[in-house]
């Protein structure tokens, strides 16, 4: 259902105002071809009444003929920003960047980043921001987490499918997503609500079941029969299974990079307005699939770069792989257990 300007208006408010923007700060808007229209009138509208000094850049796309999806994360690294001395000063110059466009896993990010600059994803349809618009409940539920995430050096998930999987913790950040940028040089995307980590290079071990139901990104599909994952020092070694397991064999081979079969960032979903369910009610070009991210529950892994953590993979290749009825565990707590979050742990 189609969502009006003015119900986008007061949501861009109120992510604006959540994001500590201020009369006379400099907002530049990040768009390309494929910017929703309402998304940025609305934006602009929103920013240019809290007094903010709003410019567009806009910028060609990239990687359409290298990829075989047009999902924006379905090719990733190289960026219009690449080499791009002058967009690059802008955004640095910048208070608020509003990412409209989809700039990720780039080092023209972290640079801009890096100059204090603070940074917006927004990329899903309107009604997807509308029913996920931020709060501050969502930053404390995450940042709760994030605490007993930092202290943990084992995460252990398992399920009742066969998921049995070790990862060693303690060598990067924390990834908090929760859907505002509240202080200098802060990145978030909206809509969010979620936790990961990148584990110890090297040291994640043990057997990864995506099962029936289970969703791979970008490919936007639901499981129809379980995909058996080994993986033995941080990297898939081993794929089994039937038809879903020979198409994302495919995709990943695609890429021709050792790399892409690395485990990137590991965590779960935190967003109880998420859901699990409504990834086929969108049209699949039009969507990144963060319902599925985010929803509450889900164990949250993913396949190729690690650059976001300060790492030096770079590979092209990013799969996101969110898992239901997992049980996570950090040093034998358990912050999830069967799908479903522990509150009174990350509470």
């Amino acid at each position: 259902m189609a969502i009006s300007d003015y119900e986008m208006i007061q949501a861009w408010r109120q992510v604006l105002s959540l994001s500590n923007l201020k009369s006379g700060e400099t907002v530049t808007i990040l768009t390309n071809v494929l910017t929703n229209p309402q998304t940025l009138q609305t934006a602009t509208i929103a920013a240019r009444d809290m007094g903010a000094i709003v410019n567009r850049l806009d910028l060609p796309p990239m990687n359409g003929e290298k990829s075989l999806s047009r999902d924006a994360l379905a090719y990733v690294g190289t960026t219009p920003l690449t080499g791009n001395k002058a967009a690059m000063a802008l955004l640095k110059e910048s208070d608020l960047v509003l990412d409209l466009m989809l700039l990720l896993f780039s080092p023209e990010q972290g640079e801009i980043l890096e100059s204090g600059t603070r940074m917006l994803l927004a990329v899903e349809p309107p009604e997807v921001l509308a029913r996920m618009v931020p709060t501050e409940a969502d930053r404390s539920r995450v940042l709760a987490a994030s605490a007993k995430l930092q202290k943990a050096k084992e995460m252990h998930v398992v399920s009742k499918g066969g998921t049995n999987v070790r990862f060693k913790l303690g060598q990067y950040p924390m990834l908090e997503e929760y859907g505002f940028v509240d202080k200098p040089g802060r990145w978030d995307h909206w809509p969010s609500g979620f936790l990961a980590t990148w584990p110890v290079e090297g040291q994640s071990n043990g057997t990864i079941v995506i099962d029936k139901g289970d969703i791979l990104l970008p490919q936007k599909n639901y499981v129809n029969e379980p995909i058996i994952l080994h993986v033995e020092d941080g990297f898939v070694k081993k794929m089994e299974g039937g038809i879903d397991t020979e198409l994302l064999r495919d995709f990943i081979e695609t890429y021709e990079d050792p790399e892409a079969y690395a485990i990137s960032h590991i965590g779960w979903g935190l967003q109880d307005r998420a859901r699990w369910s409504v990834l086929g009610l969108y049209d699949r070009e039009a969507t990144i699939g963060m319902d599925a991210r985010a929803f509450a529950g889900n164990f949250l892994f993913s396949l190729g770069p690690n650059t976001e953590a300060g790492g030096n993979r770079n590979t092209a290749c990013h799969i996101d792989i969110p898992l239901r009825n997992c049980t996570v565990m950090l040093d034998g707590q358990e912050v999830v257990h069967q799908g479903k979050v522990v509150n009174e742990v990350v509470a």
